[in-house]
């Protein structure tokens, strides 16, 4: 299952003279990912080489590298270690001595392999929007199956007879939280999609 990370991170090392520092972070649109690389791109810098992943979306550049030895890297990187909305950015100071185009492919694809190992992350779940109402003594319990399942409560609206909320899960656990909150309720809480 894919992950995006919670935060940005960094990696830096030092190949043969050359200097890299490798930034990535979690982006969830593609103007958020030109923003990042905008924001942290250093223009005196020989090279800000990048790549991103939205769902089927991605983007990368070589800035001015041979072409396939920097921006495939950092994207095959991403894939690699099963990441979406994350944006990668590989800052390199040449140091005067070539690397040639597997010493870059794996200066690249290598620094972002780490910096994204050692990034924190978290799980993306694909979740559906649901609603039901149940008695103001029955939330407390609802919200407790809820978040069992990894789910959301989204609303809450109190109204005369209860409390109308708004959840979202993932598709799997819908059926058994459904039996789950029939059986706590005597078959008066239905989850409906919203």
């Amino acid at each position: 299952m894919p992950s995006t990370l919670l935060d940005t991170c960094e990696f830096r090392e030092e190949i043969r003279k050359s200097r890299f520092i490798t930034l990535a972070g979690p982006i969830s649109s593609p103007a958020e990912a030109q923003q990042f690389i905008e924001r942290h791109s250093d223009l005196a810098a020989t090279h800000n080489c990048w790549a991103w992943k939205i769902g089927q979306q991605y983007r990368s550049s070589d800035d001015g590298e041979p072409g396939g030895t920097a921006g495939r890297p950092i994207l095959a990187a991403i894939e690699a270690q099963d990441c979406d909305q994350v944006v990668v950015l590989v800052i390199r100071w040449y140091g005067g001595i070539q690397l040639g185009t597997g010493g870059l492919a794996r200066a690249y694809g290598g620094g972002a392999n780490k910096c994204l190992q050692q990034a924190e992350k978290r799980r993306l779940v694909s979740r559906v929007d649901l609603r039901c109402s149940c008695t103001f003594s029955e939330l407390a319990l609802l919200k407790l199956r809820v978040a069992e399942v990894d789910g959301l409560v989204l609303d809450e609206q109190f109204t005369a007879n209860g409390v109308d909320v708004q959840i979202a899960i993932g598709e799997a656990h819908i059926e058994p939280l459904q039996r789950q909150l029939a059986d706590l309720s005597r078959g008066r809480i239905l989850l409906e999609r919203t």
